[in-house]
């Protein structure tokens, strides 16, 4: 009868403990003001996938026939210097500034999607996360900026090398990205839901494009949490910097975040630096010290890439000068 007893208690505990070493094995649920954010971000379809999703116009006009129907499909935001802006901007752009964009968009509260425009492509990324999560979801950027538009505002060709082939700290074959469970960063704020979302964005955009040379990642790639922004084929085919992981699938809802250390500076890595420039911004918002490594492959491995190389404009396409 006691052998009985006791065949019955353990039964009724082992489904508890199993239930008890799942959870421990599950990541922790985010709280505090980063718990609020990301639940707000969650509900309101502003996951990273979500901004994500069309964010780059690539149909660059392929005539200056073109370039008419091209410039009536947006209000164009250039969000370079005023002198460059003055010197020659695509036709209809309005001045304004990564720090001032979203103010200056909700000022003019266009009818037509946004398109932002910078020198290259990147910093008008990080705009395009600020605009998209303040109201602006239609807003996209141009592809490689001006450099793409006239060859005379190319900043992009003295930008590409191929100084990581056989580099000692560029690794072949690739590994895969490695497990890992790390704490979400810690956000200060007692403000929740929208007014948490607008402080976050005012904080990146104050805080400026975030972006890292490549010589000075692959040359020292411990110093920093490395993301390799690639799908599995690529990083077998090219290889990858020492010690970054690789995670093209972040987002909040599946917890895609916790593989990234929020006590060292998140640097990601793409292709042209334009969707790494997404990444952190994004990642900014959300509390992490993040970096996108400028110019992505481009700056590393150009001579291997096989796609998303850059090559000047084909077509100089026209540009209206301040009076």
């Amino acid at each position: 009868m006691k052998n009985l007893s006791k065949i019955m208690l353990w039964m009724a505990v082992l489904p508890l403990l199993f239930v008890m070493s799942c959870k421990d094995d599950d990541p922790a649920p985010a709280t505090g003001a980063f718990g609020e954010l990301s639940t707000y971000l969650q509900a309101n379809s502003l996951d990273l996938d979500d901004i994500l999703s069309g964010w780059i116009e690539k149909g660059i006009p392929a005539s200056v026939d073109d370039v008419p129907a091209f410039v009536d499909k947006y209000y164009i935001m250039d969000i370079r210097k005023q002198e460059h802006y003055d010197d020659g901007h695509i036709q209809t752009a309005v001045n304004s500034s990564l720090g001032s964009i979203v103010a200056d968009a909700k000022a003019a509260n266009p009818s037509k999607p946004i398109l932002v425009v910078c020198y290259s492509g990147q910093s008008a990324a990080h705009a395009v996360v600020a605009l998209r999560l303040s109201g602006f979801e239609d807003t996209k950027t141009l592809k490689w900026g001006m450099s793409g538009w006239n060859s005379e505002n190319d900043v992009w060709s003295g930008n590409t090398s191929s100084f990581a082939v056989g580099h000692d700290n560029w690794t072949l074959p690739a590994s895969p990205a490695t497990a890992a469970d790390n704490n979400y960063p810690e956000i200060s704020s007692t403000a929740t839901g929208a007014q948490l979302l607008e402080e976050r964005v005012t904080f990146m955009t104050e805080k400026g494009f975030q972006g890292v040379l490549s010589a000075d990642v692959v040359a020292t790639p411990s110093d920093f949490f490395i993301n390799n922004y690639w799908g599995t084929e690529h990083n077998e085919l090219y290889g990858h910097i020492s010690t970054a992981i690789r995670n093209n699938t972040h987002t909040l809802e599946n917890g895609g975040f916790k593989d990234l250390d929020p006590s060292k500076t998140v640097v990601t890595y793409c292709w042209t630096g334009q969707t790494s420039s997404i990444i952190t911004a994004y990642l900014t918002v959300l509390g992490y010290e993040a970096k996108s490594l400028k110019f992505g492959s481009n700056s590393m491995i150009y001579s291997e890439l096989q796609s998303g190389k850059w090559a000047p404009p084909a077509v100089d396409l026209p540009k209206v000068k301040t009076e």
